[in-house]
């Protein structure tokens, strides 16, 4: 074959002259790349005939081996020809119909027992291997059922006797170190999911999975290896219970080693770890599946580790793993709230919005779409049934709470009914027991000194923290105050606040400070988070402070309906200088001012949370008003009007600027709402306007608008707009306003005069002017961005509300009373059901969902049958007065810089503030009379005065000097028959000369209680 091509050839002739040296170096070059070439086909010829040979003998050998096997299958030489085969189907065939079960121990009676020993460990490998890659093959059954006697103590100690299970246990252990579970699970997952079910294939392999724990002793480290290799590779199967015959889920059902969970407290890290999105999802269905059944009966620190296993998945998956979709199924609904927090951010409600309080960069990826059977079962991981077992069995509150803060935040769509579940099955137990045992003696919240928030020394205080404030919020929801303050005499079983009045207080301070710490220091997530990693939380600093926050809130309205906390309970003041706090808080505001120039920024809607996030003063203004004295607060929003009104230039309404700016406007007597809104609707409040009045001949009235013309004509305005009858506007029990619901409240043209009213009470607030007209707690608290509570709905529907409460406090079966998740609504004598929820007529009121049908309930009618109304309420609103400029107040406090304190009239504060024209000054006899006249008139008596001067009986909060304009004395004649007048649209009082205080006392009574008023004059 081979010459002597290699051989080189040798020109004795000599070189040619015409030889140049380049042709020469060629020549050579192009030689020595054909003896390099030639010595490559001379090596690969070596290498295919060393492969050729090899091939062939091993063709001899295997045909060598595969006779002796044929010849006695059951021989120790049969058993080493047939390991050398490997992965010959028909020779592991041959051997298993050789065998049974007596002659598979024979061998390991005798001399070769040793061998026999390491021989069949390999077998077992190559017979689940061949499974694994045939697992629907006809011969996969034989190989199963060898595997079966391989693996069986009982079928071993037949032939061995007491050397029978360790035997049985070297196999296992052998098939442990080398895939064994792993095999397992490729081998049931090869077999498609409802095809071949009641195959014989998967009737033995199944059992396979439990076999070794029926071997290995609980001490040993091969159960708990084994044990891990289950978790990790059996019950990550997806759809598990769907692949398995019925006969073999029953069998692994009542025999899986759940008890011994305990063994793998320390490897749970480790499988979470090394598990996929997917796995993890397969892993929490599969447990749901075979773990429900065993809670009563498992070990304490067996179902500990279940929890614990159970919460650390849940934390890696991405939040709504566990329930992605609110879709009706089966013909019901899901009748869960989508967030039951306050609506505190003007950002929309969305899951985005939700996700941003927790740490997403544990959240590394997602998972597959799941399966409709595998997130029904995902779903009953928050199930009122599955809740209430669970709560029932956990020993170690430790990992319940970890648990329960896993799943809320995990599921915050499902968050309302996970939070009610938990209340339905532990009443206020729960809360006294976390309260009292957990975060009433933890540090957090002792001081405002952030490092003790941060420290990691405190991460255990955390999570029982943030589970009582998550389940105390929304314990808030539906509890009226008579539950509250204790006084409910409903039912002697009624529910009653689990914490008590003096608990509340030592527990909102603490939570107090934790938020104002917040609010207070910058927040680094990334060098701040060892405490809430080592908590196992990944919700966020903000989402700690958010959270803290609304249960504050909460708490704090209802002191502010019913006083209990100590004076100056909820200020904060001593942990800041005043002055530098307020002067600090308005040039944060002149920042963001700034800001507003850029197209990317819009402080509309600019939520509490982002304020809070770019100023720590503004931050705690906006979210914890209260902890700020009010009359601060006031000083701090008319600076804020104060800066916008300088930005505009119009700091000095009698300015060159000013008066070429002016909005000039003629209205009517008798049509000051009409023409109000015809002309103002779009016009520019902001800046000066100027009011002519034009009486019932077509005159106009005499006088220049120099701002108290303007008060009459929103004085007059606002009498018009509120009047009850003309639709727009219902008055509660109270005799508080709120928005008309019904149908055509809500049409284009009412909704035009929604926001039409609402700028021009955004105009008297950012003016200073009084009106005297009350609104509604739970209407007020929209303009706040804030959620109305259950007790909310007794001043605008007391019959609704108690029946609302006989309901939560029924103790028969609520499903006797026949209600369903509907509300009745009568508009004009036509009555019309709504679902409160998709298929709501369909659903029953049970025990179970009560809770969540009073919230519904209560929502309706204070949010949802008014939302277009408050929402157009809202916008006109907001174009006059920025809305965190009165996110810094309550309820309450918008209602009093709306229309004044309703506090004792303070003649010495109102004389000092005094101006007097004509022949009056201070010391004129008759004024000097008046006021003594005064200081004698009772508080109704002064409310009448000032009402008769100013249109408002209420002072302003910060005294008479910020009463626009001042209130003011001028004499008119000396007739003594005559009466007193006013002129509210400037509050002046016109007072005739009257020669002592007995009959100036008469006139003025008389003038004051008659309803004599304006005076064209």
């Amino acid at each position: 074959m081979f010459g002597n091509e290699n051989r080189r050839t040798i020109n004795l002739g000599g070189t040619s002259s015409a030889t140049t040296q380049a042709s020469i170096l060629d020549q050579a070059r192009v030689r020595r790349l054909q003896r390099e070439s030639e010595r490559r086909r001379h090596d690969n010829a070596i290498r295919i005939q060393a492969w050729w040979r090899g091939c062939r003998e091993a063709r001899l050998t295997r045909s060598q081996l595969r006779r002796v096997l044929d010849q006695d299958a059951t021989s120790i030489n049969g058993l080493r020809c047939l390991v050398l085969l490997g992965r010959d189907a028909s020779a592991l065939t041959l051997w298993c119909n050789s065998n049974n079960e007596t002659s598979i121990f024979q061998l390991a009676t005798g001399p070769y027992a040793a061998s026999w020993l390491v021989l069949i460990r390999q077998i077992a490998h190559l017979l689940l291997q061949a499974v694994v890659k045939a697992p629907l093959a006809e011969q996969s059954i034989a190989y199963t059922n060898a595997l079966s006697v391989l693996l069986s103590p009982s079928a071993a100690s037949k032939v061995l006797g007491q050397d029978g299970t360790p035997v049985a246990a070297e196999i296992i252990q052998y098939l442990s170190r080398h895939g064994f579970y792993s095999d397992l699970s490729k081998a049931i997952c090869a077999v498609p999911v409802g095809q071949h079910k009641n195959s014989q294939v998967l009737s033995g392999l199944v059992p396979l999975a439990i076999q070794p724990f029926s071997v290995f002793s609980l001490t040993s480290p091969a159960y708990s290896t084994c044990l891990i290799a289950l978790v990790s590779h059996v019950f990550t199967i997806p759809l598990l219970p769907n692949r398995i015959p019925l006969q073999s889920l029953t069998n692994l059902s009542s025999n899986l080693p759940m008890s011994s969970l305990h063994m793998i407290q320390d490897d749970v890290s480790t499988i979470i770890d090394r598990a996929t999105p997917d796995d993890k999802v397969n892993l929490i269905s599969n447990l749901l599946v075979f773990m429900p059944p065993r809670y009563a009966k498992l070990r304490k620190d067996s179902l500990d580790t279940y929890l614990l296993l159970l919460t650390r998945t849940i934390n890696t998956l991405p939040v709504h793993t566990l329930a992605p979709s609110q879709l009706a199924q089966n013909g019901t609904s899901d009748i869960s709230l989508a967030d039951d927090s306050d609506s505190d951010s003007d950002e929309p409600r969305t899951r985005v919005a939700v996700v941003s309080s927790f740490n997403a960069e544990s959240v590394v990826a997602k998972p597959s779409p799941l399966d409709a059977r595998t997130l029904k079962r995902l779903r009953t991981i928050y199930s009122l049934g599955h809740l209430k077992a669970l709560i029932s069995a956990a020993s170690s509150r430790e990992a319940l709470i970890g648990f329960l803060l896993a799943l809320v935040i995990g599921c915050p769509s499902e968050k309302g009914d996970i939070l009610r579940a938990v209340l339905d099955c532990t009443g206020g137990g729960l809360i006294r027991e976390l309260y009292r045992f957990q975060v009433r003696a933890c540090p957090l919240g002792k001081d405002t000194d952030m490092s003790t928030l941060s420290a990691q020394t405190n991460a255990s205080s955390w999570p029982p923290l943030i589970l009582l404030v998550d389940v105390y919020n929304q314990t808030l929801l539906t509890m009226g105050d008579d539950e509250f303050f204790g006084t409910s005499v409903t039912s002697t079983s009624a529910p009653r606040n689990p914490l008590s009045l003096d608990e509340l207080t030592t527990f909102s301070r603490q939570l107090l400070n934790i938020a104002f710490t917040l609010y207070w220091h910058p927040i680094e997530e990334q060098r701040n988070r060892a405490a809430l990693d080592a908590a196992g939380l990944r919700i966020t600093w903000e989402g700690v402070r958010d959270l803290v926050t609304r249960c504050l809130v909460g708490i704090h309205g209802r002191d502010s309906r019913k006083p209990f906390m100590p004076k100056d309970h909820w200020l904060v003041t001593s942990n800041f200088d005043v002055p530098s706090f307020v002067e600090a808080a308005i040039f944060e505001e002149q920042q963001l001012a700034e800001a507003e120039a850029s197209p990317s920024v819009s402080r509309r809607n600019m939520s509490a949370r982002q304020v809070a996030y770019l100023s720590p003063r503004l931050g705690i203004l906006n979210n914890l008003p209260f902890a700020v004295p009010f009359a601060l607060r006031v000083s701090i929003f008319r600076a804020f009007v104060l800066n916008d009104k300088q930005s505009r230039g119009a700091s000095d309404r009698y300015s060159y600027e000013m008066r070429r700016a002016r909005t000039l406007v003629r209205v009517r007597r008798g049509h000051v709402s009409q023409d109000g809104f015809d002309k103002l609707s779009e016009a520019d409040l902001k800046a000066p306007i100027e009011i002519t009045f034009i009486d019932q001949f077509g005159q106009e009235e005499a006088g220049i608008d120099g701002g108290g013309v303007f008060k009459e004509f929103l004085t007059s305005l606002s009498k018009e707009v509120f009047d009850t009858d003309r639709g727009l506007w219902l008055s509660s029990n109270n005799n508080e306003l709120y928005p008309n619901p019904h149908a055509y409240a809500t049409d284009a043209h009412s909704l035009a005069w929604f926001r039409f009213i609402g700028r021009i009470l955004g105009k008297a607030l950012y003016e200073g002017i009084l009106l005297d007209v009350a609104f509604a707690g739970f209407f007020l608290a929209k303009w706040l961005k804030k959620r109305s509570f259950l007790d909310d709905l007794a001043s605008l529907d007391p019959d609704l509300y108690n029946g609302l409460i006989f309901l939560k406090h029924y103790e028969g079966n609520p499903e006797d009373l026949s209600l369903n998740f509907t509300i009745t609504v009568e508009e004009f004598g036509d009555t019309k059901t709504i679902d409160l929820v998709p298929n709501g007529s369909n659903i029953p009121v049970t025990r179970e969902n009560r809770l969540a049908y009073i919230t519904l309930v209560a929502d309706f009618r204070l949010t949802k049958q008014i939302k277009l109304q408050s929402e157009a309420f809202f916008e006109g609103l907001s174009d006059m007065v920025d809305p965190k400029w009165l996110r810094m107040f309550n309820q309450h406090e918008v209602q009093i810089l709306l229309g004044g304190v309703n506090s004792p009239i303070d003649v010495d504060d109102l004389r000092n503030n005094a101006q007097y024209g004509g022949l009056y000054d201070p010391n004129h006899p008759t004024i000097v009379a008046f006021w003594n006249v005064v200081e004698t008139f009772d508080h109704e008596q002064r409310r009448a005065l000032l009402r008769f001067v100013t249109s408002c009986s209420r002072p302003p909060l910060l005294g008479f000097k910020e009463l626009v304009p001042h209130f003011a004395i001028r004499d008119a004649g000396s007739d003594i028959a005559r009466l007193p007048t006013s002129s509210t649209c400037v509050n002046l009082l016109k007072l005739p000369l009257y020669p002592n205080a007995a009959i100036l006392r008469e006139k003025l009574l008389k003038s004051i209680t008659s309803g004599a008023g304006f005076d064209l004059s």
